[in-house]
């Protein structure tokens, strides 16, 4: 997932709920192997800043169990939360090696 925050944000109030909320708890989901959120810090080879605040990859081991998980009650929750922060890219990739 790419994202930037939305105007207004509190850059230090945004990480801090990452934190405490959500990589926890979507690390928690039976699907997941691991959860990262990465805040971008430049270009390589350039003075241009990047075009995302934030790269988050999730490895997910089930994407049918996902699909499951991501309904819960919690997931819902933390999902509605995550809207108030940032409007993000979602998109779904293979390894091609590993």
């Amino acid at each position: 997932m790419l994202f930037n925050l939305k105007p207004g944000v509190d850059r230090a109030a945004y990480e801090a709920w990452a934190r405490s909320t959500d990589l926890p708890i979507v690390n928690a989901l039976a699907s997941v192997e691991r959860f990262t959120v990465h805040a971008a810090t430049g270009l390589l080879g350039s003075d241009a800043p990047p075009p995302y605040d934030y790269v988050e990859i999730i490895d997910v081991a089930d994407m049918a169990q996902f699909g499951e998980d991501t309904t819960s009650v919690t997931m819902t929750r933390v999902a509605a939360e995550f809207q108030q922060w940032a409007d993000p890219v979602f998109m779904l990739t293979d390894a091609i090696a590993a």
